[in-house]
């Protein structure tokens, strides 16, 4: 069995049956090429049925040789487990390699997130004066009020704005669609956006239905987002690391802490299960066990 024509073909099922974007479908083309690399090295020259558990393991050694993080490690059984699966419904192969390989224990990290006092700082280091400023705010608002994903906010179209009613379509995760509320202020900087500056651009064929637009008509790449957010918070004077998924996890934490029912949060971030969303039930034990020091009789 060659790799090539197998890697080809669970591309196509990624993209095809599982509905995967890009970024995804490349994440898992990465891992499986980093196991072909390695059983095609060495003079070893090993197509894909002839794999074993005991070859994973090797493979799965010389990961954290070169000093592999267990997070990484776990991505990479991930993808090299679900690529075996496929192999396994397709009747590629015989047995599935992965079944007695286990990923490395994660501990479970807790994201970083900003209070309303750094919002307020980022919001108030924008420079509204340069053409891109109703822009980035707009940008800004809309993440925090919405905590979307960077490529939903890429690719949000005008055509699943409701600004009335005060809802977006969102297209997630496996082209999943669903509606999300967005509040006053976003739409207010919103509306000022698309009145005062994208009303007047060339739009480049194609994007005329996309939001957020650079200079040249064309919808705004994830690193546009990414260096944007991070030239405002160094202006801003924050030490903390800010992404886009920053205003996602605050937007998170926020409704949890100001009492939100779990389900909600959930429908809202377009997590599959309620175990993703239950991570921000923890964000705010520091805060807990601040009351108990302030206020149990025998602390």
């Amino acid at each position: 069995m060659q790799w090539d024509s197998e890697i080809r073909d669970f591309k196509n099922y990624l993209k095809l049956e599982r509905g995967l974007s890009e970024n995804s479908i490349e994440a898992y083309l990465r891992d499986i090429t980093k196991l072909k690399e390695f059983c095609q090295g060495e003079n070893k020259s090993l197509e894909i049925d002839l794999v074993t558990s005991q070859i994973l393991t090797s493979f799965l050694v010389t990961l954290s040789q070169f000093g592999l993080s267990t997070h990484s490690q776990a991505r990479i059984i991930s993808g090299i487990k679900a690529f075996y699966k496929y192999l396994m419904i397709e009747k590629r192969v015989a047995n599935d390699p992965t079944l007695l390989i286990d990923a490395p224990r994660l501990g479970r990290k807790l994201p970083d997130t900003l209070d309303l006092f750094e919002i307020d700082k980022l919001l108030a280091a924008i420079d509204h004066s340069k053409l891109e400023g109703p822009r980035n705010r707009a940008i800004i608002e809309v993440l925090y009020s919405s905590g979307l994903r960077v490529s939903e906010l890429t690719n949000l179209k005008l055509s699943n704005l409701f600004l009335e009613t005060g809802f977006l379509r969102v297209v997630g995760k496996g082209n999943k669609e669903r509606l999300v509320p967005i509040g006053s202020e976003a739409i207010k900087y919103l509306n000022i956006y698309l009145k005062e500056v994208r009303s007047h651009q060339k739009i480049k064929k194609g994007e005329e239905d996309i939001v957020f637009l650079n200079r040249n008509g064309s919808r705004l790449s994830r690193v546009m987002i990414f260096t944007l957010i991070k030239n405002i918070t160094i202006r801003a004077g924050i030490k903390k690391k800010v992404s886009p998924h920053t205003f996602r996890h605050s937007f998170a934490t926020h409704l949890i802490e100001g009492g939100a029912d779990l389900r909600a949060v959930q429908e809202m971030l377009g997590h599959e299960s309620i175990t993703t969303t239950e991570i921000y039930t923890h964000l705010d034990k520091s805060y807990l066990k601040q009351i108990i020091e302030e206020y149990h009789p025998r602390s």
